[in-house]
């Protein structure tokens, strides 16, 4: 297929899908379609996301729509930037109609179907039937009675019949197909028998050759398995609707410029961007947005499974659907509606859903032929057990009715979406956003991964590390630091405001300042206040300190500051008309992440080969790289000799992941086979990832691995389960056992194995709903091979 930014991607919501093979029937149809460039049809989510060449968009919608229509199903275009939450509420209420006419449908039929059973097995089972009833006193009223009981059933399941004698004129049967020819062969056999038994044909012998209950028992139980599953289904989906019930209903909206105005009370859908709001205590948060006034402790574990709540003030970010703590906040609204970032969350995981891994491909093949190759099998079981035995016709019958039912294609078409389903909607929880099937499933075949060193191995902000004091001077940190942060106050360099932070982390005093002057690049200079005394304070480095005439003694801790990574931030000091003399030297440094280190030695004890790619100088990405423990160091490189790099790990034989947050790292991102962008990163590198890790930390990378191992254990038990049911179920449908004296399958079991079969793999892939990460430092070893 193209490259994604080559084409444009539409979505539909398919509906009238009951197996694989309508899924793998829509897949080809519309994927030889002209201006067609890729194809992905989910049998889970009930949708499909189809690539166009860019400028067609608007023919292809409605020729797509009615090429599936053709197919016998419905195609509902949907927008990629409609209210994910109206949709999601449209299409929850949807299914919740669906599964009233569905619960409506199945008591009516199990009203019919349960007499009926009693009726035709009682009398085996040593329970007693009315004499009028009774199949060998009153055959033709057994008959009759059969009859009226079977053809309530068979009308409340006509949509089996419909559906699928309609594929079967399309030459593309389905597993309605099958249950429609089985059960209707049973039925029209046992019509026959009966006509010619009320007409008084050896009625006795006649009443004992009835199949009705195959036919509604039948119905009835796929019916039930349908219902179960439908039912299974909307808790996997039920991801996304935990996410977007994390956003309030309402909001309280505060009129600007009239502070004694009462807020307003309004549906969160009609907040505006530049909003002013106001969120009480444990409230949520309404919108994305900016802290005003107020100072809190905002909740964000629901949306992001960071524990600890994150501590908010004037200027600090909010994040829509986070609940607020103990102190009333008021905020101002910046991204509102379908453009907050839980709304963007909600659309990575949908997309996620809809996309299928690259091992769903094989059960699609399987399921495109399986259905027609069962029917031959069927037929020719049938005809095997008519001309090869001395068995009567009706044991052919019930060998044909029993394969047809027995099939279970629906059970291959689930296996894989529905781990995908799970798995990215739990992967969501945790704070690690799937955007892909393939991602899901190469991330636990990974053999190399590559990490960007700032704001990945690192925070991404220089914080101070220490201070160095030159001998004689006399000046305390304390007392330097008060006078270099009122002065770094008035400069927006990362390494001024990590000096402003220091200080207010230590609750010193703010002073005035007068005469600031700002060199860029160099430093700054101007006159602080403090004690009652003006000093002339300077800030900046070596150079700018020697042009600015203050003498520099022997500068050897420069030198070991570099060494270890460090940035050296002079400051030099003057009384008076006193000459400024050097006071102080910060040492700064982008500090490591508290659990990179251990993360490192994590992946690296399950066989992984860490690489550091970063674009910062030799000394301190060496430095870094010592103290997170990894060996392989690539300093100095552009964005593009990044990417680069990864191809060259990737000729080599290598499966490469590649974890970063800037605009420098998309590139890489794009590259390898899994891009991870860190969630605090850049939209451009959160682009180009298959994964986002919206969680502070690099414990998401451990948490993205593991659960891609857990996603995959379940897809490949549920592929296990769908063909093993099938290729050791058939032979035993066909008579297997009976041809060596054993008993033979009544279609009703056989029915009620397949009903079995698709509703065990639906809750296997809800298990992986409990998935939880191992905890660090206890991650099993990767096997090789």
């Amino acid at each position: 297929m193209a490259r994604a930014d080559e084409t444009a991607a539409l979505r539909f919501d398919i509906g009238g899908m009951r197996c694989a093979a309508c899924s793998a029937r829509i897949e080809r149809v519309v994927g030889r379609m002209e201006g067609v460039v890729g194809v992905s049809v989910n049998l889970a989510s009930a949708g499909a996301r189809v690539w166009v060449t860019p400028g067609r968009e608007a023919s292809l919608t409605a020729a797509i729509a009615a090429r599936v229509a053709a197919l016998g199903f419905s195609a509902s275009p949907v927008g990629e930037e409609d209210d994910i939450t109206k949709a999601f509420e449209a299409a929850a209420a949807r299914e919740r109609a669906q599964s009233m006419r569905q619960a409506r449908r199945l008591l009516g039929m199990a009203a019919f179907s349960l007499p009926l059973l009693v009726l035709s097995m009682g009398h085996m089972l040593g329970l007693p039937l009315p004499r009028a009833l009774e199949p060998h006193g009153a055959p033709r009223a057994f008959m009759l009675a059969q009859l009226l009981l079977t053809l309530p059933v068979l009308w409340l399941g006509r949509h089996f019949y419909s559906a699928g004698f309609s594929a079967l004129l399309r030459k593309a049967p389905t597993m309605d197909t099958l249950v429609a020819v089985g059960t209707g062969a049973a039925f029209f056999s046992s019509l026959v028998t009966t006509v010619s038994g009320v007409l008084g044909n050896e009625p006795a012998r006649r009443a004992m050759e009835l199949y009705y209950e195959s036919s509604a028992v039948l119905l009835t139980m796929i019916e039930l398995g349908r219902f179960l599953e439908a039912r299974a289904r909307r808790k996997a989906a039920d991801a996304m609707g935990a996410l977007l019930r994390l956003a309030p209903e309402t909001a309280l909206r505060l009129t600007p410029g009239d502070a004694s105005a009462a807020p307003v009370e309004i549906p969160s859908g009609k907040i505006k961007k530049g909003d002013t709001l106001l969120v009480r205590p444990g409230s949520r948060i309404p919108a994305d947005g900016i802290v005003l006034d107020g100072k809190s402790a905002v909740d964000v574990s629901l949306l992001t499974g960071e524990s600890l709540p994150m501590a908010v003030a004037p200027g600090d970010k909010l994040v829509a659907g986070s609940v607020n703590g103990e102190g009333a906040l008021t905020m101002r609204a910046k991204n509102v509606g379908g453009r907050t970032r839980l709304a963007r969350i909600a659309r990575l995981v949908r997309q996620a859903q809809e996309n299928k891994a690259p091992i769903a491909r094989l059960a699609d093949r399987a399921s495109y032929y399986f259905v027609p190759c069962v029917m031959l099998f069927a037929v020719l079981s049938g005809l095997a057990w008519l001309a090869l035995s001395r068995e009567p016709y009706t044991t052919a019958l019930t060998v044909f009715v029993a394969v047809l039912v027995m099939a279970c294609p629906c059970a291959m078409g689930l296996a894989t979406p529905m781990s995908v389903m799970v798995g990215s909607g739990r992967g969501a929880q945790l704070g690690v956003l799937v955007k892909t099937g393939a991602a899901l499933e190469t991330a636990c075949r990974l053999t190399a991964l590559a990490l960007d060193k700032t704001g990945t191995l690192t925070v991404g902000r220089p914080v101070l590390e220490a201070f160095y004091a030159p001998e004689g001077r006399g000046f305390e940190e304390s007392f330097c630091l008060t006078l270099a942060a009122a002065l770094e106050a008035r400069s927006e360099h990362p390494l001024a405001r990590a000096l402003v932070a220091a200080a207010r982390e230590r609750g010193l005093p703010s002073c005035p300042v007068n005469e600031a002057e700002i060199f860029p690049g160099l430093g700054i200079l101007g006159n602080v206040s403090f004690d009652g005394r003006v000093w002339l304070t300077v800030i900046g480095s070596a150079a700018f300190l020697r042009k600015r005439g203050v003498p520099l003694p022997d500068m050897s801790v420069l030198t070991r500051i570099a060494e270890t990574g460090r940035t050296p931030l002079l400051l030099a000091l003057a009384s008076a008309d006193d000459a400024p003399i050097l006071a102080g030297i910060f040492a700064l440094a982008d500090a490591l992440r508290p659990e990179s280190a251990a993360v490192v030695k994590c992946l690296r004890a399950q066989g992984l080969r860490v690489v550091m790619l970063t674009g910062d100088n030799g000394n301190t990405a060496r430095a870094v790289a010592a103290r997170a423990g990894i060996e392989e160091v690539h300093a100095g490189l552009l964005p593009g000799e990044k990417a680069a790099f990864v191809r060259r790990l990737q000729e080599g034989g290598a499966v490469v992941g590649m974890v970063g947050d800037g605009v420098n790292d998309a590139p890489a991102l794009a590259t390898a086979h899994v891009g991870m962008a860190v969630g605090s990163g850049t939209d451009v590198s959160a682009e180009a990832g298959d994964m986002v890790l919206i969680r502070e930390g690099m414990e998401g990378v451990l948490t993205a691995m593991a659960l891609s191992r857990a996603v995959m254990r379940n897809i490949r038990e549920n592929l296990i389960w769908a063909f093993g049911y099938n290729i050791l179920g058939l032979p035993v449908a066909a008579g297997l056992l009976h041809a060596f004296g054993g008993p033979m399958l009544s279609p009703v079991l056989a029915g009620c194995a397949m009903a079995f079969s698709s509703f065990s793999v639906v809750m296997n892939a809800l298990r992986l709903r409990s998935f939880t990460p191992t905890p660090r430092g206890n991650q099993a070893p990767r096997r090789r091979g």
